[in-house]
């Protein structure tokens, strides 16, 4: 419950420092994870100090258990040691001071501490923090590369001296931080996100050499993991030797087996690219050489065809053509026109020798009614009728003669 306090009616620093006392007594034994910084023994006395560290972040607590419990693992346990205890909170009054009571001691092994590592991976693998869609590709030619690694450390010293053997002109950022042991999570968390925020850096090189499965746990640590996923700068990740695989292996944009490696993969070699800038040349300058070639072939070639050398045989080959299809076309055409004349000339005469004029050129007659009716029967005159007769050189009129019209 909520204490009333006002400044007029204060309560003493004893007061709240018996109350939080009360509030964490009730809190009860709690078993607890952290890694040892301080082991204090002190010859003849019956109690243990330990400093207990959270690995990932910069918080510690104080430790005390009798020296009966420390000594069943004192064997396996020093300090950079990670350890389970099972402890009871206590709030030491006079000095405000909170420590753990321990009861008993675990050390971790090797074997429990790489089934976090695999539970932890399986969970941010399901969270997509290794996928490789995410991964972001390096810069071709970085203009300022950030290097976080170890002072002095021959991580740093193979990074940078190889990457100016490969481009001279390169220039680093370098973060030295502990690599290893409480402080080293906080601290390359610190120096990789101040390195993301800076505006000339365009990659991140996290390099450290080779160690033990202990030695390489900070590489591991969730916290550094999320926050490498969530930088806006590529990050290269050179931990130990080509076996080992932290989990910062898997989450950064580019994994290098070695620092080396790294510096190889980081920047261009300045004499393998000046090469392939002369083979590409020598290779533009072959094709624009072959091409050009084909094309002066191919030109004369073109040339030579009897087309272009001579181009008006094509025409005056085309006019002999069109003057004997002319001349066949005029012969065509006179054959039928007198074929057709001929045959003209035949149908006339036919036409006529079978005409009524031809008939009365020879000596016949056409007797006509005055109506005009062709009289064809001697019954179809009648006495004294006068009839109209045609002959080849004109016409006259006659008369029946009276009598039988029959004999007529």
């Amino acid at each position: 419950m909520a204490i009333d306090t006002s400044a007029d009616t204060p309560i003493p620093v004893g007061e709240v420092s018996r109350l939080i006392g009360g509030w964490i007594d009730r809190l009860g034994a709690v078993w607890v994870e952290g890694q040892i910084t301080q082991l204090s023994r002190r010859p003849g006395a019956g109690v243990v100090f330990l400093t207990l560290r959270d690995p990932s972040y910069d918080i510690s607590l104080s430790v005390t258990c009798f020296r009966s419990v420390f000594d069943r693992v004192a064997d396996v346990v020093s300090e950079g040691a990670r350890v389970v205890v099972h402890a009871k909170p206590e709030w030491y009054a006079p000095r405000g001071q909170l420590s753990l009571r321990a009861a008993e001691i675990r050390p971790v092994g090797v074997g429990e501490l790489l089934a976090r590592l695999e539970a932890l991976k399986r969970t941010l693998t399901a969270e997509g923090l290794f996928a490789a869609e995410r991964k972001k590709p390096l810069p071709f030619l970085p203009q300022l590369v950030g290097l976080v690694c170890g002072r002095a450390s021959a991580a740093e010293r193979d990074v940078l001296e190889n990457a100016r053997l490969r481009w001279p002109a390169v220039r680093f950022e370098v973060r030295n931080v502990p690599v290893q042991g409480v402080h080293a999570v906080p601290q390359v968390v610190a120096a990789v996100r101040e390195l993301d925020a800076h505006p000339e850096v365009d990659v991140i090189v996290v390099a450290r050499g080779g160690g033990s499965v202990e030695d390489l746990l900070p590489f591991s640590d969730e916290q550094l993991v999320r926050t490498v996923a969530a930088c806006r700068t590529p990050v290269v990740s050179a931990i130990g030797h080509e076996p080992d695989s932290p989990l910062l292996d898997l989450v950064a944009d580019l994994r290098a087996s070695t620092p080396t490696d790294a510096a190889k993969k980081v920047v261009p070699d300045v004499g393998e690219e000046l090469t392939r800038i002369q083979q590409l040349r020598e290779r533009s300058l072959r094709a624009v050489t072959g091409f050009l070639d084909r094309e002066e072939r191919g030109l004369a070639a073109a040339l030579a065809r009897p087309c272009i050398q001579q181009p008006h045989r094509m025409v005056d080959e085309r006019a002999e053509r069109v003057d004997a299809l002319l001349d066949r076309s005029r012969r065509t055409l006179g054959h039928l026109l007198d074929r057709a004349d001929s045959e003209l000339v035949h149908t006339l005469a036919r036409v006529v020798a079978l005409s009524p004029a031809a008939t009365l050129r020879r000596g016949y007659a056409v007797l006509q009614h005055p109506d005009g009716s062709v009289v064809r029967a001697a019954d179809e005159v009648a006495a004294d009728e006068v009839l109209r007769a045609r002959v080849a050189e004109g016409e006259f009129t006659v008369r029946v003669a009276a009598g039988d019209p029959a004999q007529g």
